[in-house]
């Protein structure tokens, strides 16, 4: 075939194929915090064991440089995971606040063996580990995302870094030194649309920042007030006028912005919580959202929104969350909060089935209470819940609802607080310590270090 006699056509047939051949790459990958745009489900038929412990099913497991409450994503053959180190690693000791450092790790999703690190300075001033907030999750909340060409990591104050897949660093911005009024520290992941990186720099500057992904060039900036009280990750919602909303909740509030222009579109009022810990989720026209204290779940349509007429509130009821989202699937909303997994009708909200987590340890502590910050996934019609702990509750989502197994990977000095990354037929962990690769058994994968 001779491209050079319609050149024009032969660069748009080449350049429609590699869109196509990495949107199905990206598929079947866990490019961002709760995989494709936050679902929290995977795609693809591979399967997932629903046993596991230290000896079964467990590829490999190895040491990471620091914790972390950020999840691991998995773009191509590698797993990306941040951590900190340096500083704030003992809340009795916790050393010097300018020896402060992020970590981004890849590891390959094969063999467990390290790929590359990169370690970066902390920007100064930081919040000081002795914070009740951020001793309780520490400096490295926000989940990296990808493109499958770049990895794009938001570490609060310290500033958003761009990397090629191989490590090298291509540019990097500083987002504000602010702190939310509590001085809780911040965790929103930050998000891709189109050629833009978005960063819910709430606690830094009271702002969403649209940045040009190739060079850091900042695009558009939304600021308010009103993202005080804010640690979710924004969605996007496409509608079938070809409108696309960047939407999350606040406290109090649903918000939706153009993620083209940063401009506010839209917003109503969503619960009476202070706080807005989770995300929302967006299947076709519909949105649901959780919230915490005095707060409730609700779900709205957003098919015919204008700027006279605002989205339609389906239904509300009083259900509950705390850090984690919930996830929708086949017509079922799941939600865990406090050791409890409830069930709800995505149509009309009502609940379904509340069933208490069989063989749950108890986790957290008196002064911050529960800290599973993990959210739900669900993979091969099952629903799969890390604790802190490091118990992995497996459930079957048939009309039984049943739990199957809970697997535990934890030790007393280990703590979960990432939400598992599915991809490529692996499940991977991340704790305090290490990050774990869960498969089912045949073929050895040779891993760096056997549990």
């Amino acid at each position: 075939m001779k491209l050079c006699k319609y050149p024009v056509l032969a660069i748009t047939l080449i350049v429609i194929l590699l869109q196509s051949i990495l949107t199905k790459s990206l598929c079947a990958d866990w490019p961002r915090f709760r995989g494709p745009n936050g679902s929290g489900v995977a795609v693809g038929g591979e399967a997932i064991p629903v046993r596991w412990s230290k000896t079964e099913n467990l590829a490999w497991k190895m040491p990471l440089p620091g914790p972390g409450a950020s999840s691991p994503i998995i773009v191509g053959r590698a797993a990306y995971v941040t951590c900190y180190s340096g500083y704030g690693l003992d809340r009795k000791k916790p050393g010097e606040i300018q020896n402060l450092k992020r970590n981004l790790v890849c590891v390959d999703l094969k063999t467990g063996k390290l790929r590359w690190a990169r370690e970066i300075q902390a920007r100064l001033p930081e919040d000081p580990y002795d914070r009740s907030g951020v001793s309780s999750h520490g400096y490295a909340s926000h989940t990296v995302v990808s493109d499958g060409i770049h990895v794009f990591c938001f570490f609060g104050k310290g500033g958003v870094y761009a990397f090629d897949l191989e490590g090298r660093e291509l540019w990097n911005t500083a987002v504000g030194t602010g702190s939310d009024p509590p001085v809780w520290g911040s965790s929103s992941s930050p998000i891709l649309f189109e050629d833009y990186l978005i960063v819910t720099a709430a606690a830094e500057s009271q702002a969403i920042i649209a940045y040009e992904k190739t060079t850091g060039r900042e695009v558009w900036r939304y600021q308010s007030t009103g993202l005080d009280g804010m640690w979710g990750t924004p969605a996007l919602q496409s509608r079938s006028d070809n409108q696309v909303d960047l939407v999350m909740m606040v406290a109090g509030e649903l918000w939706s912005l153009d993620p083209v222009q940063g401009k506010l579109r839209w917003k109503m009022p969503a619960t009476e919580s202070r706080q807005a810990y989770t995300n929302v989720q967006v299947v076709g026209a519909r949105l649901f959202g959780s919230s915490g204290q005095n707060g409730g779940s609700f779900a709205v349509e957003l098919d015919d929104v204008s700027e006279d007429q605002l989205p339609l509130r389906l239904w509300e009821n009083n259900v509950a969350a705390t850090y984690a989202s919930p996830v929708v699937n086949e017509g079922r909303i799941y939600l865990v909060s406090r050791g409890i997994l409830t069930v709800m009708d995505a149509h009309d909200g009502s609940v379904l089935k509340k069933q208490r987590l069989e063989g749950s340890r108890e986790t957290g502590n008196r002064r911050f209470g529960s800290l599973d910050y993990a959210s739900p996934v669900i993979a091969n019609g099952k629903l799969y819940w890390l604790n802190a702990s490091g118990q992995t509750f497996v459930f079957d989502l048939d009309d039984e609802i049943r739990q199957v197994a809970v697997n535990d990977l934890g030790s007393p000095q280990e703590v979960f607080w990432g939400t598992p990354a599915v991809a490529r037929g692996r499940m991977i962990l991340r704790s305090s310590k290490f990050l774990y690769c869960v498969k089912t058994d045949g073929e050895v994968d040779g891993p760096s270090e056997r549990p």
